[in-house]
């Protein structure tokens, strides 16, 4: 039902008559189901034409390959999105991956306030709700997915758009397991799990973006291209100085793109001589050398389908090139030692801290190869470049190094302050060994400046040389009293004395301060 304001503007409102309507048209479009894909294409229709809900989509579980395919998708004008019949997603992937590993509905008032949301189909409006519920199947256990985005964003009608919903996904479900064969493969939950185990985390967050912390300017435009990468199979060329987490923006291209499902392989281009390159990479078949007692599959074959990370490209030789060039420009290969030819379809994400144009201008790395390589660059900041990213960094590392210890770990003001007053040359893995040391020799589990000062002195930045006066940091009104204290201190060297001439206090009152505020002086 359509209402028009006072301005002239159509709002949506979604009122029992309109529910019963929507209902009513999607038991008939299901008593005369005949095939799968086209009866839930004709119910996602009569969602967005009768009952406001538009994208919808219907999503089943693979249980031999333990995946979630699309199998219905709905657009206004009809036409088919690019590459969405190859989007897939794992149990405990993304939003629709929660959903089938949980068994539960999930409601979002506003689609950009969840991390989890990949937007692979690149559709949703990002300030309108988003709700998705289980097709539940025998045993309680989840089948699929449907999902669909109310047209207007009224929050006090998002219970009655769930409950409408989960009905429809009842009869949704009940014809699918009428129309398709039982199976026996893991269910999704236990798929999800094994996904985890094998992994060593939580599958809904093992590579989502969550994991990349940083809101500065230069994290945020990056973090928006990788979203938009993620989605098609481009050659990617990740470039950034060493630790700033090259792997890791891989790892993520990967795992929330349509080839998640597929192998994910990494080599290290400089970690092998030349002579063992070839049947790395390419594998080799039994006898075709000595001791090669097996066939062997090299790396290209183990990836086929998937991706193939190539670190420290900018390493290789320039025989290394040539064989990669080969492959690149053909997508076939032989195994050494054999004479059958084997087609690969792998996705290459290669990443370099070296400057290959100046390499190439030097005659180190083939342009032919760079040009084949740096289809989709990306750039990442050094740490040095995004301050402002290292206080939100340092807790993130914390949170992770007290849960690989097991214990409460903390860290004060005063910690953060020095760490951001350092340049750190080796990024985000000179930061993470930083804390880890900090918090291996703490044993309050409070990782405070003295104990950053003790394993990190021969790094402490240089005393600030005479500038132009400026407001001083504890005049600042943003912070507390302690923060403040903390500031003075500094200034001061760590001379009580002086900080309270900086603070209009007596030395007595700052060192009262100090113990009743448990701040731990540096032993210098």
């Amino acid at each position: 039902m359509t209402q028009r304001t006072e301005s002239g503007t159509t709002v949506w409102r979604f009122d029992l008559s309109q529910q019963f309507t929507a209902m009513q048209r999607i038991s008939v479009v299901l008593s005369r189901a005949t095939e799968v894909g086209q009866t839930l294409q004709e119910v996602l229709c009569v969602l967005h034409n009768d009952a406001f809900m538009q994208h919808g989509m219907i999503c089943l579980y693979d249980s031999q390959q333990a995946i979630l395919n699309i199998e219905a998708l709905q657009e206004a004008d009809q036409q088919l999105i690019p590459g969405s019949s190859q989007i897939r997603y794992r149990p405990g992937e993304g939003l629709v991956g929660t959903v089938l590993s949980q068994g539960q509905s999930l409601v979002l008032p506003c689609v950009s306030d969840d991390q989890r949301f990949l937007d692979r189909l690149g559709l949703y409006d990002y300030s309108l709700p988003f709700i998705a519920v289980p097709l539940m199947g025998p045993n309680s256990q989840p089948i699929g997915v449907l999902a669909a985005q109310p047209m207007a964003r009224y929050e006090e009608r998002l219970p009655a758009c769930t409950r409408f919903l989960e009905t429809v996904a009842n009869l949704v479900a009940q014809t699918v397991r009428l129309m398709t064969p039982p199976s026996v493969a893991p269910s999704p939950r236990a798929a999800a799990a094994q996904i985890a185990s094998q992994r060593g985390c939580a599958p809904s967050r093992a590579f989502g973006f969550e994991n990349m912390v940083g809101k500065s300017a230069a994290m945020r435009q990056t973090l928006e291209i990788i979203r938009q990468v993620s989605r098609w199979d481009t050659t990617v060329l990740v470039r950034g100085e060493s630790g700033t987490g090259k792997e890791l923006i891989a790892n993520a291209i990967h795992h929330n793109s349509p080839r998640a499902a597929a192998p994910f392989v990494k080599f290290n281009c400089a970690a092998l001589p030349d002579t063992l390159l070839e049947s790395e990479l390419f594998g080799h078949e039994k006898g075709a050398f000595t001791g090669a007692v097996r066939q062997r599959k090299g790396r290209f074959e183990l990836a086929d389908g998937g991706t193939l990370f190539l670190d420290e490209i900018g390493e290789s030789s320039a025989s290394f090139q040539a064989k990669l060039l080969r492959i690149l420009q053909e997508g076939e290969m032989e195994r050494v030692g054999g004479d059958e030819t084997l087609q690969v379809n792998v996705r290459i994400i290669a990443a370099t801290n070296r400057n290959l144009e100046e390499e190439v201008r030097l005659g180190n790395f083939r342009e032919d190869l760079y040009y084949r390589l740096n289809v989709m660059p990306i750039s990442l900041p050094p740490l040095r470049e995004r301050q402002e990213d290292i206080a939100e960094l340092a807790h993130f590392l914390v949170r992770k190094i007290a849960q690989n210890q097991n214990r409460t770990l903390r860290i004060s003001d005063g910690a953060i302050r020095l760490l951001m007053s350092y340049s750190w040359p080796g990024n985000v893995r000179e930061l993470e060994n930083c804390l880890e040391r900090s918090a291996v020799m703490s044993e309050s589990g409070l990782i405070d400046r003295d104990v950053i000062l003790f394993h990190h002195r021969e790094n402490l930045p240089k005393p600030p040389q005479p500038s132009a006066p400026r407001e001083e940091s504890w005049l600042d009104q943003n912070l507390d009293e302690r923060q403040r204290l903390i500031a003075a201190l500094e200034k001061a060297g760590w001379v009580q004395a002086k900080a309270a001439r900086l603070l209009g206090m007596t030395p007595r009152q700052v060192a009262y301060r100090i113990q009743t505020m448990d701040i731990t002086m540096p032993r210098m």
